[in-house]
Protein backbone atom coordinates (compact mmCIF):
# COMPACT_ATOMS: atom_id res chain seq x y z
CA UNK A 1 0.00 0.00 0.00
CA UNK A 2 1.78 3.25 -0.89
CA UNK A 3 0.67 5.24 2.46
CA UNK A 4 3.12 2.27 3.87
CA UNK A 5 6.00 2.99 2.05
CA UNK A 6 8.72 4.98 3.67
CA UNK A 7 11.03 7.99 1.91
CA UNK A 8 14.42 8.43 3.69
CA UNK A 9 15.95 11.92 2.47
CA UNK A 10 19.24 13.51 2.62
CA UNK A 11 19.89 15.78 5.99
CA UNK A 12 19.63 18.66 3.59
CA UNK A 13 15.93 18.27 3.74
CA UNK A 14 15.74 18.93 7.03
CA UNK A 15 15.05 22.41 7.31
CA UNK A 16 11.97 22.23 4.63
CA UNK A 17 10.63 19.43 5.26
CA UNK A 18 8.42 17.92 8.71
CA UNK A 19 9.32 14.40 8.43
CA UNK A 20 5.78 13.60 8.57
CA UNK A 21 3.49 11.02 5.84
CA UNK A 22 -0.38 12.05 5.29
CA UNK A 23 -1.25 10.57 8.64
CA UNK A 24 0.98 12.73 10.96
CA UNK A 25 3.68 9.97 11.44
CA UNK A 26 7.45 9.32 10.65
CA UNK A 27 8.86 6.25 10.03
CA UNK A 28 11.04 6.51 13.08
CA UNK A 29 7.63 6.87 15.53
CA UNK A 30 5.97 4.25 13.36
CA UNK A 31 8.85 1.86 14.55
CA UNK A 32 8.89 3.52 17.85
CA UNK A 33 4.95 2.56 18.72
CA UNK A 34 5.29 -1.09 17.23
CA UNK A 35 8.11 -2.07 19.09
CA UNK A 36 7.15 0.44 22.36
CA UNK A 37 10.53 2.46 22.17
CA UNK A 38 12.68 4.02 19.86
CA UNK A 39 14.65 1.94 17.38
CA UNK A 40 18.16 3.06 16.17
CA UNK A 41 20.06 1.35 13.25
CA UNK A 42 23.53 -0.25 14.70
CA UNK A 43 25.93 -0.62 11.75
CA UNK A 44 27.69 -3.52 10.74
CA UNK A 45 30.85 -4.74 8.90
CA UNK A 46 30.76 -8.06 7.93
CA UNK A 47 34.19 -8.36 6.34
CA UNK A 48 32.19 -8.91 2.77
CA UNK A 49 34.04 -7.93 -0.57
CA UNK A 50 32.19 -6.87 -3.45
CA UNK A 51 31.84 -8.76 -7.08
CA UNK A 52 32.93 -5.08 -8.83
CA UNK A 53 35.79 -5.29 -7.09
CA UNK A 54 37.37 -8.78 -6.92
CA UNK A 55 37.30 -9.74 -10.38
CA UNK A 56 33.80 -11.67 -10.05
CA UNK A 57 31.87 -8.97 -12.33
CA UNK A 58 35.02 -6.42 -12.79
CA UNK A 59 37.44 -4.78 -10.97
CA UNK A 60 37.71 -1.12 -9.50
CA UNK A 61 34.23 -1.06 -8.30
CA UNK A 62 31.98 1.77 -8.97
CA UNK A 63 33.74 4.90 -10.17
CA UNK A 64 32.33 7.32 -7.46
CA UNK A 65 32.88 4.69 -4.88
CA UNK A 66 35.74 4.10 -1.76
CA UNK A 67 34.12 2.16 0.89
CA UNK A 68 36.50 3.59 3.34
CA UNK A 69 34.89 6.75 3.25
CA UNK A 70 32.10 5.27 5.19
CA UNK A 71 32.49 1.98 6.55
CA UNK A 72 34.97 1.35 9.34
CA UNK A 73 37.70 -1.16 8.38
CA UNK A 74 38.70 -1.58 11.76
CA UNK A 75 35.45 -3.08 12.63
CA UNK A 76 35.68 -5.87 10.14
CA UNK A 77 38.10 -7.49 12.57
CA UNK A 78 35.33 -7.85 15.61
CA UNK A 79 32.73 -10.24 15.62
CA UNK A 80 29.30 -8.86 15.30
CA UNK A 81 28.57 -9.03 18.93
CA UNK A 82 31.16 -7.46 19.99
CA UNK A 83 30.47 -4.52 17.06
CA UNK A 84 26.57 -4.56 17.97
CA UNK A 85 27.72 -4.19 21.81
CA UNK A 86 29.78 -1.00 20.89
CA UNK A 87 27.58 0.87 18.83
CA UNK A 88 25.20 0.52 21.31
CA UNK A 89 27.02 2.60 23.86
CA UNK A 90 27.30 5.30 21.01
CA UNK A 91 23.65 5.39 20.90
CA UNK A 92 21.80 6.68 24.19
CA UNK A 93 18.64 7.58 22.57
CA UNK A 94 17.20 4.33 22.07
CA UNK A 95 17.26 0.63 23.67
CA UNK A 96 16.09 -1.19 20.86
CA UNK A 97 17.77 -1.69 17.29
CA UNK A 98 18.08 -2.63 14.06
CA UNK A 99 21.04 -4.71 12.99
CA UNK A 100 22.59 -2.80 9.63
CA UNK A 101 24.79 -5.02 7.78
CA UNK A 102 26.03 -1.63 5.79
CA UNK A 103 29.57 -2.27 4.37
CA UNK A 104 30.47 -3.49 0.79
CA UNK A 105 27.99 -6.30 -0.44
CA UNK A 106 26.49 -7.63 2.66
CA UNK A 107 24.64 -10.57 0.51
CA UNK A 108 28.15 -11.75 -1.29
CA UNK A 109 28.75 -15.07 0.47
CA UNK A 110 27.33 -18.73 1.08
CA UNK A 111 23.94 -18.78 2.40
CA UNK A 112 25.41 -20.62 5.28
CA UNK A 113 27.99 -17.69 6.16
CA UNK A 114 25.17 -15.61 5.91
CA UNK A 115 23.34 -17.50 8.20
CA UNK A 116 25.56 -17.74 10.52
CA UNK A 117 26.72 -13.90 10.72
CA UNK A 118 22.30 -12.50 10.75
CA UNK A 119 21.54 -14.89 13.57
CA UNK A 120 24.75 -13.82 15.74
CA UNK A 121 22.59 -10.64 15.37
CA UNK A 122 19.59 -11.46 15.74
CA UNK A 123 20.05 -13.56 19.24
CA UNK A 124 20.62 -10.21 20.64
CA UNK A 125 17.19 -9.49 22.93
CA UNK A 126 17.28 -5.73 21.76
CA UNK A 127 18.06 -6.34 18.20
CA UNK A 128 14.27 -6.50 16.26
CA UNK A 129 15.51 -6.89 13.00
CA UNK A 130 17.90 -6.64 10.28
CA UNK A 131 18.52 -4.44 7.39
CA UNK A 132 20.70 -5.79 4.89
CA UNK A 133 22.45 -3.64 2.53
CA UNK A 134 23.20 -4.99 -1.22
CA UNK A 135 23.42 -5.11 -4.67
CA UNK A 136 20.95 -6.33 -6.71
CA UNK A 137 23.01 -8.54 -8.52
CA UNK A 138 23.82 -10.51 -5.30
CA UNK A 139 20.36 -11.43 -4.19
CA UNK A 140 19.91 -15.11 -5.03
CA UNK A 141 16.38 -16.37 -4.34
CA UNK A 142 18.25 -18.72 -1.42
CA UNK A 143 18.83 -15.49 0.16
CA UNK A 144 15.49 -14.22 -0.31
CA UNK A 145 13.96 -16.86 1.34
CA UNK A 146 16.88 -16.77 3.98
CA UNK A 147 15.76 -12.99 5.32
CA UNK A 148 11.65 -14.00 3.95
CA UNK A 149 12.50 -16.63 7.28
CA UNK A 150 13.37 -14.21 9.52
CA UNK A 151 10.29 -11.99 8.30
CA UNK A 152 8.38 -14.82 9.07
CA UNK A 153 9.62 -15.28 12.71
CA UNK A 154 8.58 -11.55 13.37
CA UNK A 155 11.94 -9.76 13.09
CA UNK A 156 11.90 -6.52 11.15
CA UNK A 157 13.45 -7.13 7.97
CA UNK A 158 14.71 -4.45 5.68
CA UNK A 159 16.55 -4.93 2.01
CA UNK A 160 18.86 -1.79 1.24
CA UNK A 161 19.60 -2.34 -3.18
CA UNK A 162 21.97 0.09 -4.18
CA UNK A 163 20.53 0.84 -7.77
CA UNK A 164 22.06 4.84 -7.76
CA UNK A 165 20.31 5.77 -11.31
CA UNK A 166 17.62 4.12 -13.36
CA UNK A 167 19.65 4.74 -16.50
CA UNK A 168 21.37 2.47 -18.12
CA UNK A 169 23.83 4.43 -19.97
CA UNK A 170 24.40 5.99 -16.73
CA UNK A 171 25.39 2.68 -14.99
CA UNK A 172 27.56 1.56 -17.41
CA UNK A 173 29.34 5.05 -16.93
CA UNK A 174 30.33 4.59 -13.56
CA UNK A 175 30.89 0.99 -13.69
CA UNK A 176 27.76 -0.23 -11.63
CA UNK A 177 27.95 -3.85 -13.20
CA UNK A 178 24.40 -4.11 -13.51
CA UNK A 179 21.26 -2.59 -15.39
CA UNK A 180 18.04 -1.41 -14.03
CA UNK A 181 16.07 -4.61 -15.35
CA UNK A 182 18.01 -6.71 -12.38
CA UNK A 183 17.22 -4.33 -9.89
CA UNK A 184 13.18 -4.48 -11.18
CA UNK A 185 13.43 -8.57 -10.85
CA UNK A 186 14.72 -8.49 -7.35
CA UNK A 187 12.57 -5.37 -6.26
CA UNK A 188 9.80 -7.28 -7.56
CA UNK A 189 10.58 -11.08 -5.93
CA UNK A 190 11.73 -9.63 -2.40
CA UNK A 191 8.16 -7.65 -2.50
CA UNK A 192 6.21 -11.24 -3.42
CA UNK A 193 7.98 -12.82 -0.53
CA UNK A 194 6.57 -10.27 1.74
CA UNK A 195 10.45 -8.35 2.30
CA UNK A 196 10.46 -4.34 2.92
CA UNK A 197 12.81 -2.91 0.23
CA UNK A 198 14.50 0.32 0.59
CA UNK A 199 16.34 1.38 -2.61
CA UNK A 200 19.63 4.13 -2.61
CA UNK A 201 19.66 6.44 -5.23
CA UNK A 202 22.24 9.32 -5.86
CA UNK A 203 21.57 12.58 -7.78
CA UNK A 204 24.04 13.93 -9.82
CA UNK A 205 25.61 11.14 -11.10
CA UNK A 206 27.99 12.73 -14.65
CA UNK A 207 25.04 11.57 -17.77
CA UNK A 208 21.82 11.99 -15.42
CA UNK A 209 19.86 15.34 -16.64
CA UNK A 210 16.89 16.42 -14.36
CA UNK A 211 14.47 14.35 -16.83
CA UNK A 212 16.46 11.19 -15.64
CA UNK A 213 15.84 11.84 -12.38
CA UNK A 214 12.26 12.39 -12.04
CA UNK A 215 12.52 9.18 -14.74
CA UNK A 216 13.79 6.98 -11.96
CA UNK A 217 11.95 7.66 -9.04
CA UNK A 218 8.61 6.80 -11.49
CA UNK A 219 10.19 3.78 -12.45
CA UNK A 220 11.35 2.49 -9.08
CA UNK A 221 8.24 3.51 -7.17
CA UNK A 222 6.67 1.15 -10.55
CA UNK A 223 8.45 -1.56 -8.55
CA UNK A 224 7.05 -1.46 -5.28
CA UNK A 225 9.75 -0.30 -2.98
CA UNK A 226 9.07 0.54 0.74
CA UNK A 227 11.34 2.84 0.91
CA UNK A 228 13.59 5.31 -0.75
CA UNK A 229 16.73 6.89 -0.08
CA UNK A 230 18.15 10.01 -1.91
CA UNK A 231 22.01 10.74 -1.62
CA UNK A 232 23.88 13.65 -3.12
CA UNK A 233 26.53 13.03 -5.58
CA UNK A 234 29.81 13.35 -2.92
CA UNK A 235 33.56 13.16 -5.10
CA UNK A 236 35.31 10.89 -2.83
CA UNK A 237 39.27 10.75 -2.02
CA UNK A 238 40.80 7.19 -3.70
CA UNK A 239 37.96 7.24 -5.64
CA UNK A 240 37.92 6.87 -9.72
CA UNK A 241 35.78 10.30 -9.90
CA UNK A 242 38.12 12.26 -7.24
CA UNK A 243 40.53 11.57 -10.34
CA UNK A 244 38.23 13.05 -12.75
CA UNK A 245 37.32 15.80 -10.37
CA UNK A 246 41.16 16.68 -10.02
CA UNK A 247 41.53 16.76 -13.64
CA UNK A 248 38.63 19.14 -14.66
CA UNK A 249 36.60 16.39 -16.80
CA UNK A 250 33.75 16.10 -14.39
CA UNK A 251 30.34 17.85 -14.52
CA UNK A 252 29.41 18.63 -11.25
CA UNK A 253 25.62 19.82 -10.86
CA UNK A 254 25.58 22.73 -7.58
CA UNK A 255 23.70 22.07 -4.52
CA UNK A 256 21.48 24.56 -5.88
CA UNK A 257 20.25 21.94 -8.63
CA UNK A 258 20.59 19.36 -6.65
CA UNK A 259 17.73 20.46 -4.12
CA UNK A 260 15.99 21.17 -7.56
CA UNK A 261 15.89 18.05 -8.56
CA UNK A 262 15.23 16.20 -5.33
CA UNK A 263 12.39 18.02 -4.60
CA UNK A 264 10.70 17.15 -7.94
CA UNK A 265 11.66 13.78 -7.41
CA UNK A 266 10.08 14.03 -3.36
CA UNK A 267 6.86 15.34 -5.51
CA UNK A 268 6.75 12.30 -7.77
CA UNK A 269 5.72 9.63 -5.42
CA UNK A 270 3.22 11.70 -3.35
CA UNK A 271 1.84 9.17 -0.93
CA UNK A 272 5.22 7.58 0.51
CA UNK A 273 6.41 8.81 4.27
CA UNK A 274 9.43 11.32 4.36
CA UNK A 275 11.79 10.26 6.90
CA UNK A 276 15.01 12.18 7.42
CA UNK A 277 18.36 10.51 7.69
CA UNK A 278 21.55 11.20 8.94
CA UNK A 279 24.94 10.46 7.20
CA UNK A 280 28.72 10.10 8.57
CA UNK A 281 31.48 10.41 7.00
CA UNK A 282 34.95 8.82 7.88
CA UNK A 283 37.50 11.25 9.20
CA UNK A 284 40.42 10.13 6.76
CA UNK A 285 38.77 10.83 3.81
CA UNK A 286 37.62 14.09 1.80
CA UNK A 287 34.50 15.38 0.28
CA UNK A 288 33.68 18.01 -1.90
CA UNK A 289 30.33 19.81 -2.25
CA UNK A 290 28.39 19.04 -5.60
CA UNK A 291 30.41 22.20 -7.16
CA UNK A 292 33.34 21.31 -6.76
CA UNK A 293 34.49 23.47 -3.84
CA UNK A 294 36.84 21.52 -0.92
CA UNK A 295 35.16 21.46 1.86
CA UNK A 296 37.04 21.38 5.39
CA UNK A 297 33.47 20.66 6.88
CA UNK A 298 32.62 17.69 4.67
CA UNK A 299 35.78 15.47 5.53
Amino acid sequence: MLGSRAFFLHPIFQAVDNGTSSTGDTFGQDLQRRYGEKVHKLTLHGGFSCPNRDGTLGRGGCTFCNVASFADETAQQLSVTKQLSQRATEVNRAKRYLAYFQAYTSTYAEVEKLKAMYEEALKSADIVGLCVGTRPDCVSDEVLDLLAHYKDEGFEIWLELGLQTANDNTLKRINRGHDFACYDVITRKARALGLNVCTHLIVGLPGDTRADHIKTIEQVVETGTDGIKLHPLHIVEGSVMAKAWRAARLDAISLDEYVESASEMICAPRQMWFITVSQRMHESQHYWHLSGAKTAGWQ
